[in-house]
This record gives structure tokens, C-alpha cells and sequence, in this order.
């Protein structure tokens, strides 16, 4: 009864089964080993902002670049002098329920680089006459180390903004803007210069439990029904393989379809017409 799977037909249908139900089974794995990744990132950032920043969980610049996932959000430690003469105000951040400007100044550090710094925040409109001075000669800068921007945020102005103004924190926006090049990375102080008041970190695009993050955990069920259609119509096609066969063994054929009815001509629907009318059956002379 089951000699049909040893068919050319059966063998391609097996192999694709026994290879599409791996396959989906490791799809599906991965994609729920990317979203256990971004729970486990995602709590490990929430431990550490609970926790606090403090001069002891700081690294060295060199040790957390170049960025990474992991290196995100950790505490950070750069030593170099501010450069006042290129500090940019970065209109349109808002803290709280409150909107206000970033005031960022580049450090140079040892290598000829520069890391740019977000010293604070400030309420209202961007104005360099609100801004205290960086502190002069050599310092030692502790603070949260930040992604690169890929946009500016929703409440920046719009259009080109005026002269020691910029919309994007990144090194590709300031490395048109500075005679020297700028580390891909940025930092926010803990402590912030009064009346500014200290920024706080935000989590890296997809790091945290976003809608990307969530569309890991459906694509791994995605994978899992995947392998399960594949099963179901496996089974589908191997029962009625087996009905039909056993059909046969048991001399069932399928039944001829009937043929369509003849549709009689007009001569012999008068012949016969002619032929009830006589009692013998036989024509009457003329």
C-alpha cells in the first residue's frame, strides 16, 4: 500500500521536507536568540541607570571605541581641553515635558582627535549669551557614551540652521564644521556646569525593546508555523496517497463520467410521432 513513496514524485517531496523543517527550526532559533539578546541588553542598561554612574565604572575612551553595541551606554572617561572657539548649540532637544538646546563642545584628546561633549542642557531658545564657558586647560571628562545620531530629533528646527548651530550629533555632520577629525561617538556628563543641567543618556537605535526588537519574536513564530504547515501538508498529500491506494487494491475505481443525453433531430421526433398514431405501427398507404 505504501509502495507509492518509494516514486521519483515521493523522494523529491521527502527531501524537501526533511530539509525545510531544519531550516525553519535554525531560522526560527536565531530570531529568538536576537530578541533574548536585546531583553538581556536592554536589562543590563536599565541595572546600570538604576545604579549610577560613578568615576569608578569609567573606562578609558580607547578601551570603548570603536562603538559597539555592548559599549553604548557605558561610562566613559576622555582626557583633553575643550575647544570653546568651535562649540555648537543643538536647538530643539527636549528634557522632560520641557524643550530647550544641547550645548555641545568638542574635547581634543591626546591623539589630535576630538570627542564631542554635551555639557548640559538649557531651556528655551538656543542663545551662546546663556552658555558658561568650558572650563580652561586640561580636564577629565566622565559621561555616558552615546551613538552617533542618524537624524535629529522631532522638535529641531526645521531648514538650515544659523552659524554654530547643528540638528545631528554625529562625526559626519561636525567633521565639515572642525579642523580636526571627531571620534564616531559622543558623550553626556553627569554633572553639568550650573544653570545647565546634566542630559540623560539615551538607548541606542535598536538596543532596546523596540518595534524591531518585537518583530524578532514574530518572525521566530513565523518560522515555527512555517515548519509546522510543512508537516501538515506533508501529511495531507501522504493520506490521500494512501486512501486512493488502498481504493485500488480493493478494485474501487473512480466512475466513469456520464455522457451528456443525445438531443433528438426533428425528423425523428416526427418519425416517431407518425408511429404512435398507428395502431399497428405500420405507415398508411397514401
Amino acid at each position: 500500500m505504501y509502495r507509492f513513496l518509494l516514486t521519483p514524485r515521493w523522494w523529491v517531496i521527502n527531501l524537501f521536507v526533511l530539509l525545510s523543517i531544519p531550516v525553519c527550526l535554525l531560522m526560527g532559533s536565531w530570531q529568538l536568540s536576537r530578541f533574548e539578546d536585546r531583553v538581556d541588553s536592554h536589562q543590563a542598561r536599565q541595572e546600570r541607570s538604576a545604579e549610577g554612574i560613578t568615576e569608578a565604572d569609567a573606562r578609558p575612551l580607547d578601551d570603548l571605541l570603536p562603538l559597539t553595541q555592548e559599549t553604548v551606554g557605558q561610562a566613559a572617561l576622555a582626557t583633553g581641553r575643550y575647544d570653546a572657539d568651535h562649540e555648537f548649540l543643538v536647538p530643539g532637544r527636549r528634557l522632560g515635558d520641557r524643550e530647550g538646546f544641547y550645548v555641545l563642545t568638542p574635547l581634543r584628546t591626546g591623539d589630535g582627535r576630538a570627542l564631542p561633549v554635551v555639557r548640559g542642557w538649557l531651556p528655551g531658545e538656543a542663545d551662546p549669551a546663556r552658555v558658561p564657558a568650558p572650563p580652561a586647560g586640561e580636564v577629565s571628562v566622565t559621561g555616558v557614551l552615546q551613538a552617533p545620531e542618524s537624524q535629529s530629533s522631532p522638535g529641531a528646527v526645521g531648514g538650515a540652521l544659523p552659524q554654530g548651530r547643528i540638528g545631528i550629533i554625529s562625526a559626519a555632520t561636525l567633521v565639515n564644521l572642525v579642523p580636526y577629525e571627531v571620534h564616531d561617538a559622543w558623550v553626556t556628563v553627569r554633572r553639568a556646569q550650573k544653570p545647565m543641567e546634566a542630559v540623560p543618556p539615551v538607548a541606542a537605535a535598536g538596543t532596546g525593546l523596540d518595534l524591531k526588537a518585537f518583530q524578532n519574536l514574530g518572525y521566530t513564530a513565523q518560522w515555527f508555523v512555517f515548519a509546522g504547515f510543512v508537516v501538515f501538508m506533508w501529511y495531507r498529500l501522504f493520506r490521500r496517497e494512501t486512501e486512493t491506494a488502498r481504493d485500488l487494491a480493493l478494485g474501487i475505481e473512480a466512475s466513469a463520467e456520464p455522457s451528456p443525453p443525445a438531443v433528438p433531430s426533428p425528423a425523428r421526433e416526427g418519425a416517431a410521432a407518425a408511429g404512435a398514431g398507428s395502431p399497428s405501427g405500420e405507415k398508411s398507404a397514401p
